[in-house]
């Protein structure tokens, strides 16, 4: 596969590199993280100016509004949009990085004609429903309840790190449809509106006060029989479906952004002293900000081959659980560094002497949620042994 640019591509470079400077700085500053009607206002904002200027669903088709940009293209997209620190894709992550990719591939004409084009425009956020209490990584394990009454699933259970739920106007919602089959039959997948009668949103603070996720309380929330997505019963392979993308793709911009904060920590470690010694001087630092760096230039080479399966098939493969795997840990160990060379100074959270302290802090504690979101590492790790290497599955 020959990933180098072309010099149409090279020119979509240097146009989209051109719009990004222009609207990066007039986008303006992001408001607090713990005020999530703002921050809806400000990521939904951003996309809709993203979907105006043609750079919306880099990857989507056309026919569904999307730039439907080569391979290359798609990698010059994640370099340039991180080079030019444009906004997180935030309370739209959801929607536009694996529920919408879910509809194209397996919604009805009618679902996508209600959803596609409003999750691109920044119209509907989303949220996902698809962990509870009781079913830890074993996501198969779900007892949310779904019971067909005419033309409506009657819906009752408990969902948790439900991402986005307090600003959300939708919700990928998994559900038991048939209790009497083997745990991964007897799923369905739902669009559930958010404003239905019986649904209770309690947001969880987390560890960096951020408050991103909700537990969900679900009461008889009558959901049309329409919404469902796929068969019922056949929820289970829908899910591969949502998580292969959520794995294998959704985290592109952010891996590329370990390079940048590497690359910060390094400055960052130039400017700090114990007793006048730079942190920088220790050539043990020095020599794992190298093989940190090495292991980076693998993930992105990774995150390639990953989406060029997503290019050829529609889907990322397999190979996904590895690339979310190996991300993960990578940037926990990319965390532990920055708090080594902060040292006592990370515990005030607030930047002092010149230095990102806050940002630190706050990607480090994150990168800590990342190794359970999107599937645990030990759920990556069998998946990686009975799927791909086909060692014996376990008992």
């Amino acid at each position: 596969m020959d990933l180098r640019p072309t010099q149409d591509e090279e020119k979509f470079r240097h146009e989209l590199r051109s719009w990004l400077s222009d609207a990066v700085p007039a986008h303006g500053s992001p408001p607090p993280r713990e005020d999530w009607p703002a921050r809806r206002a400000w990521d939904t904002r951003w996309q809709k100016k993203m979907f105006d200027a043609g750079w919306a669903g880099i990857s989507w088709p056309k026919a569904f509004g999307g730039r439907q940009a080569s391979l290359v293209e798609q990698l010059v997209y994640y370099e340039e949009y991180a080079r030019a620190k444009a906004p997180y894709v935030g309370v739209n992550f959801v929607g536009l990085l694996h529920g919408g990719p879910t509809l194209i591939v397996e919604g009805t004409d009618a679902q996508k004609d209600k959803h596609i084009p409003y999750i691109l425009r920044g119209e509907q956020v989303w949220c996902q429903g698809f962990s509870e209490p009781t079913a830890g990584s074993d996501l198969a394990s779900l007892r949310t309840k779904a019971e067909r009454d005419g033309d409506h699933y009657v819906v009752s259970g408990h969902k948790i790190w439900t991402s986005f739920a307090q600003v959300a106007d939708y919700c990928e919602l998994l559900v038991r449809t048939d209790p009497n089959v083997p745990k991964h039959g007897g799923i369905s997948w739902l669009i559930m509106p958010m404003d239905l009668a019986g649904i209770e949103v309690r947001p969880l603070p987390t560890l960096h006060g951020e408050g991103e996720f909700s537990e969900v309380f679900l009461d008889n929330v009558r959901i049309p029989v329409e919404n469902l997505v796929g068969k019922e019963n056949d929820g289970w392979r829908v899910t591969n479906v949502t998580l292969r993308f959520e794995r294998g793709t959704a985290f592109a911009g952010e891996m590329y952004d370990l390079k940048r904060w590497l690359s910060e920590i390094a400055t960052a470690a130039q400017k700090v002293t114990d007793h006048g010694t730079r942190a920088w001087d220790d050539a043990t630092l020095r020599r794992e900000v190298g093989h940190l760096q090495a292991d980076i230039d693998s993930l992105w080479n990774m995150l390639k081959l990953s989406i060029g399966q997503a290019d050829k098939s529609g889907v990322p493969g397999i190979g996904a659980s590895a690339v979310k795997l190996f991300f993960t840990e990578l940037k926990q160990r990319v965390g532990d560094m920055a708090m080594r060379v902060l040292g006592r100074a990370v515990l005030g959270r607030s930047n002092m002497g010149g230095l990102p302290v806050e940002y630190f802090s706050y990607e480090a504690l994150q990168s800590l949620s990342m190794t359970i979101a999107a599937g645990s590492s030990q759920i990556q790790r069998k998946i990686i042994g009975e799927r791909i290497l086909g060692l014996p599955k376990d008992k």
